[in-house]
Order: C-alpha cells, then sequence, then structure tokens
C-alpha cells in the first residue's frame, strides 16, 4: 500500500512539472513565423512610428518579422477590433495610446469588451501634451493666454471628435472657467496647418509634431501638461503647476495582445521589449522628440492592466461630466 501511494504521489508531482514547463515551453517556440503588429491609424503619426521602432526592433532580437499594418478609421476601432478578435497566439498585436481607455465611454457600444478582449503587454513610453498658439496670437505665456481666454472665446482645434487633443482642451476650459469654440479636423496635420495658417488659435499637440514648428516660430508654446518645465520648450509653463492637477495627463502609448494569450508569450514579449525600451539607440530618438520611457516599475503586464483599468475610469469620467458622445 505505501509503494502505491509512493507511486500516485510521484504521478502527481511529475504531471505538474509538465504544466510548470508547458508554458515556458510554449513561449521558447514563440515566434516562428511573421507578427503582425496593428496600428489603428494612418501611417506616419506618432504611434505609427514607434510601432515600427518596436517592430524593426523585434524583428532584430527574435529572428523572425514583425510587420506594421496600419488599419485605420471608425475613431481607431476597426484596428483594435481586429486585434481584439484575432486569435490569442501572440501573432496580432495591437499598438495603440491613450485613446483606448476613452473609446469606451465615448462610444455607446463597442464590438469588443476593451478589458478582457485586450491583454497589456507593455506600456511603453509617454510625453505630455504642449499647447500652442498661431504665430499672431497676441500673448506671450500662459497667463496672458487664460486672460484673453475670459474676455475672447478663442478657437481651437481638435484632431477629431473625441480625440484626446479633444477631452485635454475639454479640461483646459474647465479648469480655467473659460468657453473654448472646438472646431474638428480629421487628423492632426490638417489642424496643424490651420494653427500655423492663423485660421483657429490653439492646438494640444505632441512634442514631437510641434518641436521644430515652435523652435523656427511658425507656432508659440504656451504650456505642457506636466509637473515641471520641459527643456525642449523653454517658454512653456507647467499648466500643473499653474491651473492644477487635472492637466497633469501624459500620451502613453501601449502594446496589447488579444485576451486569453498565453501568459508564456505575454512574459517573453514583455522581457524582449524591456530591452528595447531600454537601448540607448531608442531612447535617444525619443529624448530628441521629448518622448520619455514609461517608468521602469509600471511596465509589466500587471501595471499595465491596473493602468488601462485606472485610465477608462479618469476619461470616462471627463467624457461623462462634459455629455462628450460620438456616434458610430
Amino acid at each position: 500500500m505505501i509503494d502505491k501511494i509512493k507511486r500516485v504521489f510521484v504521478a502527481v508531482l511529475a504531471t505538474a512539472g509538465l504544466v510548470a514547463f508547458a508554458v515556458p515551453a510554449l513561449a521558447q517556440k514563440y515566434p516562428n513565423r511573421v507578427v503582425t503588429i496593428v496600428v489603428p491609424y494612418p501611417a506616419g503619426g506618432p504611434t505609427d512610428q514607434l510601432a515600427r521602432q518596436i517592430a524593426d526592433k523585434l524583428s532584430r532580437k527574435f529572428g523572425q518579422n514583425f510587420i506594421v499594418e496600419n488599419v485605420a478609421g471608425g475613431g481607431t476601432i476597426i484596428g483594435t477590433n481586429r486585434v481584439a478578435h484575432a486569435t490569442p497566439d501572440g501573432y496580432t498585436l495591437l499598438l495603440h495610446n491613450l485613446q483606448v481607455s476613452a473609446n469606451p465611454t465615448l462610444y455607446k457600444s463597442l464590438p469588443f469588451d476593451t478589458e478582457k478582449d485586450l491583454e497589456p503587454i507593455m506600456f511603453v513610453n509617454q510625453d505630455p501634451l504642449v499647447l500652442v498658439g498661431r504665430p499672431g496670437l497676441g500673448p506671450n505665456n500662459l497667463n496672458e493666454l487664460v486672460a484673453l481666454m475670459k474676455k475672447e472665446r478663442l478657437k481651437a482645434a481638435i484632431p477629431g471628435y473625441g480625440a484626446t487633443g479633444h477631452l485635454t482642451t475639454t479640461l483646459l476650459a474647465n479648469v480655467a472657467g473659460v468657453d473654448i469654440d472646438q472646431i474638428p479636423y480629421r487628423g492632426a496635420a490638417p489642424a496643424l496647418a490651420d494653427v500655423i495658417g492663423g485660421h483657429v488659435d490653439i492646438f494640444f499637440a505632441t512634442p514631437q509634431q510641434v518641436l521644430q514648428l515652435v523652435a523656427t516660430g511658425k507656432l508659440k508654446a504656451y504650456g505642457v501638461t506636466q509637473k515641471g518645465e520641459m527643456q525642449e520648450f523653454p517658454h512653456a509653463t507647467s499648466m500643473v503647476e499653474a491651473l492644477g492637477p487635472k492637466l497633469d495627463i501624459h500620451y502613453w502609448q501601449a502594446l496589447f495582445a488579444p485576451g486569453g494569450t498565453p501568459p508564456g508569450i505575454i512574459k517573453v514579449l514583455n522581457e524582449t521589449l524591456e530591452e528595447v525600451v531600454s537601448d540607448p539607440a531608442i531612447l535617444k530618438i525619443w529624448t530628441a522628440d521629448g518622448v520619455t520611457a514609461f517608468p521602469k516599475s509600471e511596465r509589466s503586464p500587471e501595471a499595465g492592466r491596473k493602468l488601462l483599468k485606472s485610465e477608462m475610469a479618469r476619461w470616462g469620467k471627463v467624457i461623462k461630466d462634459n455629455n462628450i458622445h460620438v456616434s458610430q
């Protein structure tokens, strides 16, 4: 009887060992074919640029091709849906940004459940937004700009109704106690063109979009949505210090897999992406554009899940409080 119990115990331990080995073994075989990173935007924007940087580095590290596919449209829902319902095997990924956390409240219904159908691999990088104005706008600093907005109703360009720029401009109006006319555009490029041309007054942009335009005097930089000044925009005021913590906003970008992707694959992708994020060549490019790597302590998949949930709650409140909704 004792021998029989020993044999059963050994068999149980052996089975447990096989189960424990299964996830690492699965991860070791990944990837063995082309991996597609879906970007829910047209080519050329910040998210697309990051996806191509990541795809190039991951291709080199894994020895398998990582390619970028732009699936734009529907307020990023079409591309996101493509990944949310893809086979959860690690071969179809999503590179998205802050917008993915706003969409669940922005739209009455989505064809996927953001928290259940998307698995964060890593929050990769972030940057504050820069409030810029047309070159002929009178104020020379943020205080003067707010004073003008209290007297006159300025026009703000927004790269699409419900987009990050729209939500941030809405928050600015809330905290400053002013009314702003928000003019929607089909993307940042035409919006910036009209600010430079003097047709609209202000615009919230990412640093890389306006760094050279501010340096050459084609735009004025008034504020940055972070604590402390930003050396790339020395004349821009911290909007957090001037107007309050609600304007502490960072435009983050993150890599996702379909929900249900094996933990071993998520782990190997996160660990390899950690090497990419620590690459001095990548960091040099980001620094030149005013972009920083996401804090190391918040780059794990577990941290990503918590951050996604908190960002959904934050932007959901802004959208509800201001009655912002988009029809599909």
